[in-house]
C-alpha cells in the first residue's frame, strides 16, 4: 500500500496521513467514516461502524508493528553509506538515537529474507543474540505454537535455565568489581525488562561490542 502524507490546511504541523483515513466507502471523498491520523492522534467520527474501525485498527497495528523494522533499516544504511554523516541525519530527524540503535542492532541481525512476518519486532529482538540457526529455530516454534512475545519470552527462560543444549563450549566471563549503587541500578534496569540479570548483562554487552565494531 502507498503511503501518502499531506497536510491538514487547519493546521500546517498537524499530518494527516492517507493511509490511516482510508475508512470512507469508495465514491465517496468527503465521508463521514473517514479517519484522520495526526502527530497526537486520531479524529475519529462519531458515526464510524464496527467492520470499519476493526479494519483501521489492523491499518495501524501493521504500521506500527513494521516502524521498528524501518527505522532500524534505515539507521543501518545509514551506518553503511555514511559512516562520517548518519549521526547528523538522526539529529536532524529528531529521533531518539539509543532507541534507534536498538533498532538497528536487531535489524542488522536479520536480513529481510530471515524476518517472520507472522511474528512481531519484540520476537525477533528476543533471539537477536543468539546464532542464527539458532534463532531461526525458535522464531520456527514461535510461529507454529503462536507465541506471543511474552509467551516467547517466557520459553526462552525456561530453556536457559534448563539443561544447556550441546553445542560450542561456553567461556566464562572474568569477575569484576563494580559500586553497589551501580549493581543495583543494573538489576532494576534488567528487572524493568523482564530479564535474569545475567540475560541482561550479556545482552547490553553484546549491544555494546556491536556498536563498538560498526557492525
Amino acid at each position: 500500500m502507498q503511503h501518502i502524507a499531506k497536510y491538514d490546511r487547519s493546521d500546517r504541523r498537524l499530518p494527516v496521513s492517507r493511509p490511516a483515513a482510508e475508512a470512507a466507502h469508495p465514491g465517496r471523498p468527503g465521508g463521514q467514516e473517514r479517519i484522520f491520523s495526526t502527530r497526537v492522534g486520531l479524529k475519529i467520527p462519531t458515526s464510524l461502524t464496527y467492520d470499519r474501525w476493526e479494519k483501521a485498527g489492523q491499518r495501524i497495528f501493521q504500521i506500527a508493528d513494521s516502524s521498528a523494522w524501518c527505522l532500524g533499516d534505515w539507521l543501518v544504511y545509514g551506518q553503511d553509506r555514511y559512516a562520517d554523516r548518519y549521526q547528523t541525519g538522526v539529529q536532524a530527524a529528531g529521533l531518539d538515537y539509543q532507541t534507534l540503535r536498538n533498532y538497528a542492532w536487531v535489524a542488522r541481525h536479520f536480513e529481510l529474507g530471515r524476518r517472520r512476518e507472522a511474528l512481531s519486532f519484540g520476537h525477533h529482538a528476543e533471539v537477536a543474540s543468539l546464532p542464527p540457526a539458532e534463532a531461526d529455530t525458535w522464531l520456527d516454534q514461535a510461529e507454529q505454537h503462536g507465541w506471543s512475545r511474552n509467551q516467547f519470552r517466557l520459553r526462552l527462560r525456561e530453556s536457559r535455565r534448563g539443561t544447556p543444549p550441546a553445542g560450542p563450549a561456553r567461556a566464562s566471563l572474568l569477575r569484576i568489581s563494580a559500586p553497589c549503587d551501580h549493581v543495583q541500578r543494573w538489576r532494576e534496569a534488567a528487572s524493568r525488562g523482564d530479564r535474569d540479570f545475567e540475560e541482561w548483562v550479556l545482552l547490553t554487552l553484546d549491544r555494546a561490542t556491536a556498536h563498538e565494531l560498526g557492525q
